[in-house]
């Protein structure tokens, strides 16, 4: 491999991970403003902007169930294929990033009609009430037609990415993230088109992204092109990127499942308040995993890379170094949190109970973030390694296996105010999984290295 293309295996590795670090980072907060910018300007609609902004915050479980299926093809497939160009194989990469393309374009066509046929029932079944469904139907039936979009943008953009081109990845998402900006006041407002007009603006955002990766993963500047010859599936190429890219969806669909139990909960113990405070915390928790997993995602090219070459001291330092920045991150947010509860609620909403209720939540919800940076670092390098079985396993104990029960058993611990006894779920899990993590990451990072050094 040339020169320009090994610089994932001889650059230092704080300096390469800084530079691909800042545009990633960079990229995951302009992509968490596709996800609150609408929220920010629903909540703000005279009159019914608190019950527009529950209705649409019933919708992200659909919303992340759609971003998941695309980390399910693409955090998968763009590991792999950094590992393949680690080891020299440029054909393997190559038809890893086509197998990939077919799947998105297979999955978007059936989550499309899934989402136009039954998005009402789903809505129902989430957590919408009677007051509040009708909003959140009017935003999904547009959203539904932009899936492709949002499939092929995020799913292609990952392998931009992952060949070390962080700035190109971050400017697909600044391009769309703009266009959403400009267009959700004039159609939300100027248009009085209100949650429909949010969603039009969404799609319509991801579409230009979408046509900004694909003109450059089929032009001359990118590593790996995608070509017609790699798009037919082969299984020895699309199973392996699935099993790695589960972990990615189980972490992501699981938050949608999640989202179902805390809303149905909350709903019963503390009626659409306690609902609509839980989409602001769903935000404001995305602006917390956002930025590590851009850490993470700068840092993956390197780990990624060089396991394939077999160069353990850049892996061991790309490690310690992505775990370091993201723990300095989580316990920043941590404080900002704990301090000024209200400036995050008020980016949402500026009705004065559901502002007044959100704060409380907040502190209770983000208990637990000052050591989630632990927790990403670990899950992002087992996919960078791709170590699969471990990746799926602390993603699973950690929405699954402790936060799923926890949603329910807490009310009936803490039962003097039971709607902030479901808020408390998510800290206590959090903290039980970073534990289980942390021990499962010294055994298994210990084995790969030794597997490297008798390679």
């Amino acid at each position: 491999m040339d020169e320009e293309k090994d610089f994932l295996g001889t650059e230092p590795v704080g300096r390469l991970l800084f530079r691909l670090a800042v545009p990633t980072v960079t990229a995951q907060l302009i992509n968490m403003m596709y996800n609150i910018v609408d929220r920010i300007y629903i909540g703000h609609i005279p009159e019914e902007g608190a019950m527009a902004l529950t209705g649409v915050g019933v919708c992200m479980p659909l919303i992340m169930i759609v971003s998941a299926f695309a980390a399910f093809v693409a955090y998968g497939g763009a590991p792999r294929a950094t590992i393949f160009m680690g080891k020299g194989e440029h054909d393997q990469a190559e038809k890893t990033l086509g197998n990939c393309f077919v799947i998105q374009i297979i999955i978007s066509v059936l989550l499309t009609a899934a989402l136009l046929l039954w998005n009402r029932d789903f809505l129902m079944a989430f957590g919408a009430s009677a007051n509040t469904v009708d909003y959140g139907v009017d935003y999904m039936n547009i959203y539904a037609l932009g899936t492709i979009f949002v499939q092929l943008t995020l799913g292609m953009n990952a392998f931009i990415t992952a060949q070390g081109f962080a700035k190109t990845g971050m400017l697909s998402v600044l391009i769309g993230a703009v266009t959403n900006i400009i267009l959700d006041p004039v159609f939300i407002f100027g248009l009085h088109m209100g949650v429909r007009g949010a969603a039009l603006a969404t799609i319509l955002s991801q579409a230009i992204s979408c046509v900004w990766v694909l003109v450059f993963l089929l032009g001359k500047k990118t590593h790996l092109r995608i070509r017609v010859q790699n798009m037919r599936l082969e299984k020895t190429i699309v199973l392996p990127c699935l099993a790695l890219g589960l972990s990615n969806f189980v972490m992501q669909s699981s938050e949608s499942v999640i989202s179902v139990c805390f809303n149905a909960s909350l709903l019963q113990y503390g009626g659409d308040i306690a609902v609509g405070a839980m989409t602001i915390l769903t935000s404001v928790m995305q602006f917390a995993m956002l930025p590590m997993q851009g850490l993470g995602q700068g840092a993956q090219p390197i780990i990624s890379y060089n396991y394939g070459a077999g160069n353990v001291k850049r892996v061991k330092a790309a490690f310690r170094l992505l775990l370091k920045s993201s723990l300095l991150y989580s316990c920043l947010l941590w404080v900002f949190v704990m301090l000024f509860p209200q400036g995050f609620a008020a980016m949402f909403t500026s009705d004065g109970s559901l502002l007044s209720y959100t704060q409380m939540a907040l502190r209770i919800y983000m208990g637990s973030m000052f050591l989630f940076g632990i927790q990403m670092a670990c899950q992002m390098t087992f996919i960078s390694l791709g170590n699969a079985k471990a990746s799926i396993l602390v993603a699973v104990m950690r929405k699954f296996i402790l936060l799923l029960p926890l949603i329910y058993i807490m009310p009936h611990i803490f039962t003097a105010d039971k709607a902030r006894a479901v808020y408390m779920a998510e800290p206590v899990a959090d903290f039980l999984a970073i534990c289980f993590t942390s021990v499962l990451f010294y055994f298994q990072f210990k084995k790969a290295l030794r597997q490297m050094q008798g390679a």
